[in-house]
């Protein structure tokens, strides 16, 4: 069974930096794609960044710049490097990975981490 666990969430001030990352309980090469999703309160799931198995990477129109998605092949993570948080960016962020094989495909998800920007 995949799992993927998040960590990294906390409370930050606007303007400030959080660093999240997404660790798989196998190797990323299984993986077609990772990244991270969100969801804030009375919203739906929102895309903020993917990563593929051949390094191409996609964010989210509202990152514009300020966030930075990579993985660590030896330690089996996906990180995300937010900088300059609004608090407009508080949601639970979830990592996001889908694995592709003959009989298809299947997406996991991990439990989520909970991001605060306030003041």
């Amino acid at each position: 069974q995949v799992q993927l666990v998040e960590s990294g969430g906390a409370l930050v001030q606007p303007g400030g930096s959080l660093r999240l990352s997404c660790a798989a309980s196998i190797s990323l090469s299984s993986f077609y794609y990772m990244g991270w999703y969100r969801q804030a309160p009375g919203k739906q799931h929102e895309l903020v960044a993917l990563l593929t198995g051949r390094g191409r990477s996609t964010y989210g129109d509202f990152v514009k710049g300020r966030f930075t998605i990579s993985r660590d092949n030896a330690k089996n993570t996906i990180d995300l490097e937010m900088n300059s948080l609004k608090p407009e960016n508080t949601a639970v962020y979830y990592c996001n990975a889908e694995i592709d094989s003959s009989s298809g495909a299947t997406n996991y998800w991990g439990q989520g981490t909970q991001v605060t920007v306030s003041s």
